[in-house]
C-alpha cells in the first residue's frame, strides 16, 4: 500500500508540474488545429506518443512489461470518442487538463472535474453501466494494429518516430517570431522551473518520459497499465461515497498527484489564484464534465488513456478514439465558436448595408 501511494503520488506530481508549467492542454491542441490551423501543440502530442512507444516496447521486449491482449470495442470507442470530444470543448479542458487547471485555482475546472467524476462513476459503477455494457459489447478480434497487419510492432514504431521526427525538424527550422518578454525576476534553476516559458516540444518530451516510467511503477503495484485518468477519477468519487478501500489503486494516487503537482507549479510561478467565470461558462463546465465522464468511460479512456497511451502501444482503440476526439472537438467548436462568429459577421454586414 505504501509503495502504491508513494510512487503514484510522486509520478502524478511530476506529471502535474510539467503539464502546468508547459501549458500542455490537448483540447487546446485540437482547438488550435481547427481554428488557427496551428498544429504545433498537436504535433507535441505525437512526440509524447512516439517517445512512449519506444520506451514501452523496449520494456516489453526485455521482459519488464506484459501488455494485455484482448478485443477492440469498436462501437463504444467511436461513440464515446465523439461524445468526449464534444464534452472537453464545453468543459474547457480535457480530463487531465481539468485536473491540473483545478490545481491552478480555476473554479470552472473544479466544476468540470466534479462533473467528470460524476459522469465517469455513473457510467462505470452506476445507472449508466448497462448503456456502457451494451455499447462496448460490439468488439473486433484484433486489439493491436500490428496484429491486424501481421507485422512486427517495431516497423510501426520506426515509421511513427521517423514521421514525427521529420515534422519536428521542419517546425524547428521555421523562422522564429520575436516575442517581447519581461525581465526575469528569478535566476538559475528557479527561473527555469517557475518562470521561463517552456517550449511545447520540451514539455512533450518530459511527458513522454513520465508516461514510460508510469508503466513499471504501476505494474509493481498490480495495476497493469500506464497513465490513466478516467477510471481513477471514477474510483476517487466512488471511494469518497462508499469508503471502500478496494477502490484505491495506483491510478487514484496518480490523479491526486497531478492536482498537487499543478498546485506546486502554479504557486511557484505566481499563477495560482481563484478565478470564477461567468454563469454561462460554469454551466458549460458542468455539462462538459458530465459528458466527458460518460464519453471517456464508453470509449475506454480519455485523451491520455486512449490518445497518448493506447495509441503509443498501437492499439486500435487508441487511434480510433483519437480520430473521434478530434471530430467531436470540431463539431463542438463549430457550433460554439465558428457558427456563432459567422452569424455575428452576417449580422454586422446586414446592419452596415442597411
Amino acid at each position: 500500500m505504501a509503495q502504491m501511494i508513494i510512487t503514484g503520488i510522486i509520478c502524478g506530481i511530476l506529471l502535474g508540474f510539467v503539464l502546468q508549467r508547459g501549458r500542455f492542454c490537448i483540447v487546446g491542441a485540437y482547438r488550435d488545429l481547427i481554428l488557427a490551423r496551428d498544429g504545433r501543440m498537436f504535433l507535441a502530442t505525437f512526440i509524447v506518443i512516439a517517445i512512449q512507444s519506444v520506451g514501452v516496447f523496449l520494456l516489453w521486449d526485455t521482459g519488464n512489461l506484459v501488455l494485455e491482449t484482448g478485443l477492440f470495442p469498436w462501437l463504444g470507442t467511436i461513440v464515446g470518442g465523439l461524445i468526449f470530444g464534444v464534452g472537453m470543448v464545453l468543459a474547457g479542458g480535457c480530463a487531465t487538463g481539468t485536473w491540473y487547471r483545478a490545481g491552478e485555482g480555476l473554479i470552472g475546472s473544479w466544476i468540470a472535474l466534479f462533473g467528470y467524476m460524476l459522469g465517469s462513476a455513473m457510467t462505470k459503477f452506476g445507472v449508466l453501466l448497462p448503456v456502457a455494457d451494451e455499447l462496448t459489447s460490439y468488439k473486433a478480434s484484433d486489439a493491436y494494429v500490428f496484429e491486424t497487419l501481421g507485422i512486427s510492432k517495431w516497423y510501426l514504431v520506426v515509421l511513427l518516430v521517423g514521421i514525427v521526427g521529420a515534422l519536428v525538424i521542419r517546425e524547428l527550422r521555421k523562422p522564429k517570431l520575436f516575442v517581447a518578454r519581461l525581465k526575469p525576476k528569478k535566476t538559475g534553476l528557479s527561473h527555469v522551473l517557475f518562470e521561463k516559458a517552456w517550449h511545447p516540444f520540451v514539455t512533450a518530451a518530459l511527458v513522454g518520459l513520465i508516461a514510460i516510467i508510469a508503466w513499471p511503477l504501476s505494474e509493481a503495484t498490480g495495476r497493469n497499465a500506464g497513465l490513466g485518468i478516467t477510471t481513477p477519477t471514477a474510483k476517487t468519487l466512488q471511494f469518497l461515497v462508499t469508503g471502500d478501500n478496494a477502490l484505491l489503486d495506483w491510478g487514484v494516487f496518480l490523479v491526486l498527484g497531478i492536482f498537487i503537482g499543478s498546485f506546486i507549479a502554479a504557486k511557484g510561478s505566481g499563477e495560482f489564484r481563484f478565478r470564477l467565470p461567468d454563469k454561462a461558462t460554469l454551466r458549460n463546465n458542468a455539462i462538459g464534465g458530465l459528458v466527458m465522464g460518460f464519453g471517456a468511460s464508453i470509449a475506454g479512456g480519455c485523451t491520455i488513456g486512449n490518445g497518448l497511451v493506447n495509441s503509443a502501444i498501437f492499439a486500435w482503440q487508441g487511434w480510433v478514439a483519437m480520430a473521434c476526439f478530434l471530430l467531436g472537438s470540431w463539431i463542438a467548436v463549430y457550433f460554439t465558436i465558428i457558427r456563432k462568429n459567422k452569424k455575428s459577421k452576417a449580422g454586422s454586414s446586414t446592419k452596415v448595408s442597411a
